[in-house]
């Protein structure tokens, strides 16, 4: 198999599903795919919300002592989660982190479904996570995360494509190659560049996913629908579940 790699999933976390989920769905015109059952063991509750064929995740802690709760309480629920690519071999690419000092965190084997997560604090600013679903590398295939049917959901009436995410850092360049090395795609300035979106690394002071960016019918029909949610809104962008979600 030629080896490939495209984002195939973003995953914020929330203090609860409830509003974030809805206020996503409306202002967006987005919605849910599947909320999948195997991540309770992990403490968490999910929903999953297909943006063209990257799949939008939240999940949120129902127990203490989770990972993504000691997240919230890390970053005051800041920042973005995961980032998840699905490839050729997750685990010859989990190896190659590895001999970079970037420690696997997690395997999860739900044949015929197979990931690999690296851990946030080897990764900064996020986890990342590579997969792989066996007999489906259509774009548009068998994802099992995201359920048996998530195709159907696709909507494209309001939101077309997230086209970026973008990663803060007080050194955005460094975080740019360390990612660029990690995940396999050589970083041009402060961008690594896959065939299906953009990273984006800017100046901030602290290390996280920060914000990401959608292309949209309508930007100022998205961005009214965000107000009357009570959301705040500053030119083409408002934060919602921890990130800040720009629309053009």
């Amino acid at each position: 198999m030629a080896p490939y790699l495209r984002l195939r999933q973003i995953c914020l976390v929330a203090p609860q599903l409830a509003p974030v989920i809805s206020d996503i769905a409306e202002i967006m015109g987005l919605s849910v795919c599947y909320r999948d059952g195997n991540v309770a063991k992990y403490g968490l509750e999910n929903a999953l919300l297909p943006v063209d064929t990257i799949l939008l995740e939240v999940v949120a802690p129902f127990k203490d002592g989770t990972t993504a709760g000691r997240f919230i309480e890390k970053t005051g629920g800041r920042g973005g989660y995961m980032a998840i690519f699905c490839c050729d071999d997750p685990d010859e690419r989990g190896r190659r982190a590895n001999a970079m000092g970037v420690r696997t965190a997690n395997v999860i084997d739900h044949a015929p479904y197979h990931g690999v997560q690296l851990h946030p604090r080897d990764c900064r600013a996020a986890f990342i996570e590579f997969n792989h679903t066996e007999g489906s590398d259509d774009i548009l295939g068998a994802y099992p995360p995201a359920g048996p049917d998530w195709q159907k959901s696709i909507r494209k009436d309001v939101t077309q494509a997230l086209v970026a995410v973008e990663m803060q850092s007080p050194d955005p360049k460094g975080l740019a190659a360390h990612w660029g090395k990690i995940i396999g795609v050589a970083a041009d300035g402060s961008e690594l560049k896959l065939p299906n979106a953009s990273f984006h690394f800017v100046k901030g002071a602290s290390e996280i996913m920060s914000a990401l960016e959608f292309r949209v019918t309508d930007p100022a029909s998205v961005l009214h629908a965000a107000k009357a949610k009570g959301l705040a809104v500053a030119g083409n962008e408002f934060l919602l579940g921890g990130v800040t979600f720009r629309v053009g």
